[in-house]
């Protein structure tokens, strides 16, 4: 980070602190705070007094030195909790103010940014979180993510937006970062180039992404950003914050109109030169021994692995950054990333390495369902209609009581709210936050989604089945969970030929 951008980040906290007094002493409201709070990715929780501070990691990155810092400020401020969040940032809970300040000061010197981590602004710049040392890779986007995200940091004080603008760069078919329906999505090519889309999103009136521009060198993608920034200032709508997200603007300019206004904004940006310089990606360290064990992957480095860790529900104690640090500080070359689907993974690893990453975090989930994606809920945000979180928790629960085998049951993804936090719409079944009247009394309740897919070549959201009262749901994963096991294979394997089975069970539980 360039020393202009460091003293005026550090400007624009000076101006924070004296909010984040202004609030806490009641002199503003907290519909006035948020406008001004979510620009520095902090937010006001439910609980009064408390906020939340989201910690920007392009790619998800976590460095051995980042997650030191994380570690030494959740142990200096009793930090209690953390989240993961499908945008691959980290979240600490539960900070009074003077925290907040603190932290936020002190994360500059580790290069971690929390300014456009909320509001009207660019997002964390998202990456396919094992690029690099994954096998069957086009080809490694972490370099390219970078310098779009360095770019879009420097801008973040003059862009001004109708909303926010979330960037993801696939390296591959997974498309874990949902770059074909992104606000702005590079997806990798086998012949080392970019296919880019833009104006998609998740949440209300979701909408896959528009494909706008072909076989983009990794040299050149910030033209694509330049073009995406101009046409979404030129033709988002700054009146009606509903309707202010990218996606809008397939309905006001149609797909075609779309695609000319972007290639029109794409032919002035390349008036410029922004031509970017990449660094070659490094080979890391080589290994030795082999290791075979479910959560151990593979590198396409020989003799390297990743390790996977999903804490339930994306939650990680304030302790617990700590035995993460631990457990990597004397492997050269390791680090963490955090994925969208709120699993972590340590990376350039030995098989000795990975050995004690593995013991360090048994504690996670032990199946496919158990890593399920939850937003943090109702009993921290306020936006939030439901509590996700303890949702979660109980059918963990439930379901270990059931003592269904991996893959019996898929992973779910439940949204406290329609925001689509825990990306509802894109899970093979999807759960989100509602009310449902039951003899005139509003019961907590969820709506149900179903064939969600975010593979590229095959993305479709979920179906909307219905309403289903929250203390129905383990009833009916658990008769669901039956059916599949009977069958002697997996959710994966039973669902495509059992969908009206699947839909008569499903009813059975759906409130009427």
């Amino acid at each position: 980070m360039n020393g202009k951008l460091l003293a005026v980040l550090r400007q624009d906290i000076d101006a924070f602190e004296e909010k984040i007094y202004e609030f806490t002493n009641g002199e503003i409201d907290r519909k006035a705070y948020k406008g001004f709070s979510g620009g520095f990715g902090s937010y006001a929780q439910r609980e009064n007094g408390y906020s939340m501070l989201r910690l920007r990691l392009p790619g998800g990155r976590l460095t051995k030195e980042r997650l030191g810092f994380i570690a030494e400020c959740a142990e200096k401020h009793s930090v209690p909790r953390m989240k993961l969040t499908t945008c691959q940032t980290i979240q600490m809970h539960d900070l009074p103010p003077q925290s907040v300040v603190e932290i936020m000061k002190r994360a500059l010197d580790y290069d971690i940014i929390t300014r456009g981590g909320g509001g009207d602004f660019p997002r964390n710049v998202m990456v396919s979180p094992l690029t690099g040392v994954e096998q069957g890779e086009y080809f490694d986007v972490m370099p390219t993510a970078q310098a779009v995200n360095d770019y879009l940091l420097a801008q973040v004080r003059e862009i001004r937006l109708p909303r926010k603008l979330k960037v993801g760069f696939s390296n591959g078919p997974a498309n874990e970062t949902h770059a074909t329906f992104r606000d702005l999505g590079f997806v990798a090519c086998a012949d080392g180039t970019f296919d880019v889309y833009c104006a998609g999103g998740l949440g209300a009136n979701p909408k896959m992404g528009v494909l706008v521009d072909t076989g983009v060198a990794p040299r050149n993608v910030l033209y694509d950003v330049c073009a995406m920034v101009k046409t979404f200032q030129e033709h988002g709508n700054y009146e009606n914050r509903a309707r202010a997200r990218t996606r809008y603007l397939q309905e006001t300019l149609g797909e075609d109109g779309l695609k000319t206004v972007f290639r029109e904004n794409l032919a002035l940006a390349k008036e410029k030169d922004m031509a970017l310089v990449l660094p070659d990606s490094t080979a890391p360290k080589t290994g030795g021994a082999s290791l075979s064990h479910p959560r151990a992957i593979p590198q396409k480095q020989p003799g390297l692995y990743a390790v996977a860790y999903h804490p339930i529900g994306g939650m990680l104690s304030g302790k617990k950054p700590a035995e993460l640090y631990e457990s990597m500080c004397n492997a050269p070359d390791a680090e963490w990333r955090v994925g969208p689907d709120e699993t972590m993974y340590c990376i350039n690893l030995t098989a000795e390495e990975a050995q004690a990453v593995l013991a360090v975090t048994e504690d996670g989930a032990r199946d496919l369902f158990e890593s399920s994606v939850a937003c943090v809920g109702a009993a921290t945000c306020q936006q939030g209609v439901r509590d996700s979180q303890s949702t979660l928790k109980m059918l963990v629960e439930a379901m270990r009581r059931e003592g269904f085998s991996d893959g019996i049951l898929p992973r779910i993804h439940i949204s406290g709210c329609p925001s689509s936090c825990g990306t509802h719409q894109i899970g093979t079944l999807g759960f989100r936050g509602g009310v449902k009247l039951v003899d005139k009394k509003p019961m907590p309740a969820y709506m149900l989604y179903a064939g969600g897919c975010d593979a590229q070549g095959a993305e479709q959201f979920g179906q909307e089945l219905g309403m289903m009262l929250e203390q129905d749901i383990p009833a009916f994963l658990a008769e669901l969970g039956r059916a599949v096991r009977a069958s002697d294979g997996t959710f994966a394997q039973w669902y495509p030929a059992h969908e009206a089975e699947f839909k008569e069970i499903a009813e059975r539980y759906i409130a009427d």
